[in-house]
């Protein structure tokens, strides 16, 4: 693939810095290619993010080009001109036309407020393709059945909401490809997304690189996609390019101990990896928010700790879920398991009490659950908690963590309040964050930090059981992994039973010892890890083992 003469873009010597003067990038070089795919690949923080949008010419808030060229080699055989020479209305031209770009959430690159189709015309309109709004709604329409959507009238005339968040992609996609561009820069498109919606999307991009002759830059912490997906890789480490080369060199015989040690970290299927051996984990708690408690524990003398049966939700005509029933032993961990839509996290948020309008039963220790959390008792609240995808949907910003820990502990009264800082910051311990952390914000952590310490605010009141809502979906493969492995430490130190939300079937027999899977609000599959991953007798299970990318 990289037999041409010159690059379309060759990347030499870059250097970003702060507008005081800090570097962060240092010394950048890479080359892509048409036709190919060049995965750049790091975790938060080692900016390959910054190097991937300086193809654009583009830098965030607080960041300037500090030195170095990106040289562009047009189609037309024009001379190469260095990107960063070029003054910012010509650089504004050439963005969308010759340079494009796929963010990583779809939502920043559509428009709630108008209808899909108008958006990928405006994208011709404004770059002035062909001479006819005739000729670019043609364009439209050729572009939609290129990313594998339907090109009707109808279908253009969808709001973004009424698409899933693959179609969404695949919209942003058709708008990047719409003008036909030399150079495509795709920031992590498929992080959050479902292992069938990814395959397909993964699919649509290898497609339209190579159809449509585009250099395409892929930037992504996911080493798995890479290994579907990219001809070359780049790994990018503390802003330095540490190994470049095939990707199956990169992936199979790396040489630098940072490659080495992402690669290690990566889950698979058959759960032969040892995450755990990538965190060193805390001590066990000796204070637990529960120890002065009088209340005599219950006693029940069911199978289950955890359990629901005939379980429903609809809204207006619309089925969600459908007659679920399960039951989680004490100790145990369930992967719910689906795809978007499904119904997993209207599932877990029925159970959990966060929505209340589900018709059925949820039973804890044998005692069943009232259906909204405010009809709930003190300790039923405290005995199941609830960790959300996002650790900004539990941490107040404006908080430190140390208060946002201590709300729970202030609202159920069970300690005195100069023994609460003392739990706070064992908790905090527990999750692998020192006490200095107490003082903290949350806009002052790193992701896989804010994660730690939203599961130390579900910890803090000692619970029986966690929900996790794919709280690892956007996290780095090495975090991932050191979540994965202080999840597994707090079951087997603390007993915790949890209901682990994800998409992705390859964390199972990492944390899972069974496995639930839905389809469209049904519960097609449920079992050990073993008899759902070795022997699926469901036809949605196989199409989902089926679509998962892993490293070989």
């Amino acid at each position: 693939m990289t037999a041409q003469i010159e690059p379309v873009v060759a990347v030499r010597n870059l250097r970003v810095a702060t507008t005081d003067g800090t570097e962060i990038i240092h010394g950048v070089e890479f080359d892509l290619y048409r036709g190919e795919v060049l995965g750049l690949v790091g975790e938060s923080g080692s900016g390959k993010t910054t190097a991937g949008l300086a193809c654009l010419a583009h830098y965030r808030e607080g960041l300037q080009h500090a030195g170095g060229s990106i040289m562009i080699t047009p189609v037309n055989g024009t001379e190469p001109f260095n990107l960063l020479d070029l003054d910012a209305e010509t650089i504004r031209s050439l963005r969308g036309r010759r340079i494009a770009y796929v963010p990583q959430d779809p939502a920043l690159s559509l428009n709630p407020a108008m209808r899909v189709g108008d958006q990928i015309l405006e994208v011709l309109t404004i770059h002035k393709y062909g001479s006819s709004d005739a000729e670019r709604r043609a364009r439209v329409a050729e572009v939609l059945a290129d990313v594998d959507l339907p090109n009707n009238d109808a279908y253009q005339r969808r709001w973004p909401h009424q698409l899933s968040g693959g179609q969404q992609q695949r919209i942003g996609i058709a708008m990047a490809f719409a003008m036909n561009p030399d150079v495509l820069v795709l920031d992590e498109p498929t992080t959050g997304l479902d292992v069938s919606t990814q395959a397909h999307v993964l699919e649509t991009i290898r497609h339209m690189t190579v159809t449509h002759n585009v250099a395409s830059l892929y930037i992504t912490h996911d080493l798995a996609v890479v290994a579907a997906l990219a001809h070359r890789v780049a790994v990018m480490y503390r802003g330095e390019v540490v190994e470049t080369g095939d990707w199956e060199q990169i992936l199979t015989r790396p040489e630098h101990p940072y490659t080495r040690r992402l690669i290690a970290a990566v889950p698979d299927l058959a759960g032969e990896k040892d995450l755990e051996s990538t965190a060193e984990l805390p001590r066990a708690r000796t204070v637990q928010a529960s120890d002065t408690s009088e209340d005599e524990p219950t006693v029940w003398d069911e199978k289950y700790l955890l359990e629901v049966q005939n379980l429903n939700v609809a809204y207006g005509d619309t089925t969600v879920l459908n007659n679920i029933s399960l039951g989680i032993e004490p100790g145990q961990c369930t992967l719910l398991l689906g795809e978007s839509g499904s119904g997993k996290t209207t599932l877990a948020r029925s159970i959990a009490g966060l929505l209340h309008h589900y018709e059925g039963t949820v039973k804890l220790r044998g005692e069943q659950l009232a259906t909204g959390t405010r009809k709930r008792n003190l300790a039923q609240r405290q005995d199941l908690q609830y960790i959300f995808q996002s650790p900004y949907a539990s941490l107040n910003p404006r908080r430190t963590i140390g208060q946002s820990l201590s709300v729970p502990l202030d609202m159920s009264g069970i300690l005195p309040k100069k023994q609460r800082r003392a739990v706070v910051e064992e908790t905090l311990e527990a999750v692998q964050l020192d006490a200095s952390f107490y003082n903290r914000r949350p806009g002052d952590l790193s992701g896989g930090e804010r994660q730690r310490a939203a599961i130390a605010r579900a910890l803090v009141n000692a619970p029986s059981v966690m929900i996790c809502d794919e709280i690892t979906s956007a996290l780095d493969v090495s975090v991932q992994a050191s979540i994965i492995a202080l999840l597994n430490y707090l079951r087997e130190s603390r007993g915790l039973t949890m209901l682990f939300v994800t998409h992705n079937i390859t964390l199972a027999r990492h944390i899972a010892t069974h496995i639930a899977v839905l389809n469209e609000g049904d519960l097609v599959e449920y079992g050990t890890v073993d008899k759902v991953l070795d022997n699926p007798t469901h036809e949605y299970t196989k199409s989902l083992l089926a679509n998962i990318v892993e490293l070989k």
